[in-house]
């Protein structure tokens, strides 16, 4: 992937940055709740209602903890950096997610790299 380093920041070409679409044809997203937390996964269901935005998420890990990404932003485009100390959960099936705040596209190069976090359990 062609990249620039401005001052400390990677640019990449808009062409290059790619989302990441299942068999069923729903997006990878990374999303951020109000009460719920961070999770990521492929986007079912989207729908606004009168207690906010739900969405349901299916292939789907809560972010309890992250290290390697500055923002949801950065790790929406590139992933983390530091996996070993990241807190992901299991998969689940599929959740629901009521006050949505926060939708962002996955690229591939970010689905790689949190898919492939361990999984963290007690």
């Amino acid at each position: 992937m062609e990249e620039i380093n401005i001052n400390g920041t990677i640019y990449v070409p808009k062409k290059s940055v790619k989302g990441v679409v299942n068999a069923d044809g729903q997006k990878a997203v990374l999303i951020r709740s109000y009460a719920a937390g961070v999770h990521f996964g492929f986007l079912e269901k989207e729908e606004f209602t009168p207690s906010g935005k739900v969405v349901t998420l299916v292939k789907t890990r809560r972010v309890w903890y992250w290290d390697g990404a500055c923002s949801l932003s950065q790790m929406a485009l590139e992933g983390v950096k530091m996996p070993a100390n990241c807190k992901f959960s299991v998969e689940i099936a599929r959740n629901e997610i009521v006050n949505v705040i926060e939708t962002i596209e996955l690229t591939d190069k970010a689905f790689e790299n949190l898919k492939n976090v361990p999984v963290w359990k007690k």
